[in-house]
């Protein structure tokens, strides 16, 4: 049985209709254009491999590549089996029409890829709330759908006074607030109680970063925790739905696939192209295992693992290249980036840890009462050199951390996997 088959065999995933608890990806289809087929089948193959269950397929009105992408989508994804997929109207980034919308519905609810929730397509959307008097025409002439919308815009209280237009809420709700270094619970949990019971799909990301002057966007959002704690929260918790945002959004450092060049939008590539992202995967089987198994008291699916994430350079190695502390902030982002390389270990027991930079390493053994472990060390302008990780012995290399700006600060990490 290969590691995929014995993976889905410990999530005891069962098929799309039945399963009470998911976890899926954003995927931005825009970045796809001329994405070949085999590009789909690896990364549907790469996301089942790390447990998530599917992909949210962000789509916006007018990339005229839009279908031929879903199509090929849909069809890697019935191949793969067990993976589903659903339609996340991006309402930001232009007009939609109804005929659009329910066409496209139409023509991927009968896949045996499509998640569905009572035998209805699921839908979901990125904002969107004026859009919110169309889904009854939607549902009409397409025979029904499960609509779970993200309409982060309104708030919670705002969502709730909406109610009788959805069957749920997504929230984009991912990151510290600006000049805030830790991500809280108080929105999910308000989210929570004014969906009285409807389903709630709670976010989760890595970090965020972006310096896209074209589009007016340059902050950098608090994130050196922010990948534990959030997988801590979700299993405290336990919403209906998780999805991760993102798969593969190079422009807002929030991807966790391997990276694809070509998806890299233009002024990305300074700070997406050589900073790996694929090693948050490493912990993903065992907190989608505890997720769906309702406690973190479970053994690693595939054994010991650890990641490791941090910026190859201090915050205050240079210039902050205008960057500010979280999204409509005043202050500097090297303000509210802390200089640590952070690290989650996942043991089945207690274990050794060690993360060496340079010529300095620190020693850590992991918790014996739980399989989760989170570890920090902090680095400066006189603490630089290559960075290894070693973990019961098995060490892995990253880029090293060094005083080096070219032009200023990048607040995007790397990430290592052991």
């Amino acid at each position: 049985m290969g590691f995929l088959k014995k993976l889905r065999k410990l999530l005891d995933a069962p098929d799309a209709e039945d399963s009470p608890r998911k976890v899926f990806a954003h995927y931005m289809v825009g970045l796809t254009c001329e994405q070949s087929l085999d590009q789909w089948y690896y990364d549907i193959k790469t996301a089942a491999e790390a447990g998530i269950d599917g992909f949210a397929l962000n789509i916006g009105p007018s990339d005229h590549w839009t279908e031929t992408q879903l199509f090929q989508a849909y069809h890697a994804a019935e191949q793969v089996g067990n993976f589903v997929l659903f339609i996340s109207f991006d309402m930001a980034c232009g007009e939609w029409l109804v005929p659009q919308v329910v066409h496209i519905i139409n023509c991927f609810k009968a896949s045996p890829a499509q998640m569905k929730v009572d035998g209805k397509p699921f839908v979901s959307t990125f904002e969107g709330p004026h859009w919110a008097d169309n889904w009854a025409a939607v549902r009409e002439e397409t025979g029904g759908i499960f609509l779970i919308p993200d309409w982060s815009s309104l708030g919670p209280y705002g969502v709730g006074e909406r109610l009788d237009a959805i069957d749920g809420a997504f929230s984009w709700d991912a990151w510290p607030k600006a000049c805030h270094t830790k991500m809280s619970t108080n929105e999910d949990e308000l989210y929570l109680e004014v969906l009285k019971g409807k389903k709630y799909m709670m976010p989760i990301s890595p970090c965020f970063y972006t310096n896209l002057p074209q589009w007016s966007k340059n902050w950098y959002c608090s994130s050196e925790s922010l990948w534990y704690d959030r997988w801590l929260q979700a299993l405290k918790l336990m919403p209906d739905y998780i999805q991760i945002i993102t798969w593969n959004d190079y422009g807002e450092s929030s991807y966790i696939c391997d990276t694809v060049h070509s998806q890299i939008v233009e002024g990305a590539e300074t700070y997406a192209a050589n900073y790996s992202h694929s090693a948050f995967r490493a912990v993903l089987p065992y907190f989608i295992a505890a997720f769906k198994a309702g406690t973190p008291d479970i053994d690693p699916p595939g054994g010991d693992t650890a990641v490791a994430w941090y910026r190859t350079t201090s915050a205050q190695a240079g210039d902050d290249g205008e960057t500010k502390w979280g999204q409509g902030g005043s202050e500097s982002a090297s303000l509210g980036a802390r200089d640590v390389v952070s690290v989650i270990a996942v043991t089945k027991h207690k274990s050794s840890l060690a993360v060496s930079i340079g010529e300095t390493t620190r020693h850590f053994e992991t918790d014996d009462q739980r399989r989760i472990s989170y570890f920090e060390v902090p680095f400066d302008s006189s603490t630089v050199g290559p960075v290894r990780i070693t973990l019961n012995e098995k060490a892995s290399d990253g880029p090293a951390i060094t005083n080096d700006c070219d032009g200023h600060v990048v607040f995007n990490c790397v990430a290592v996997q052991v």
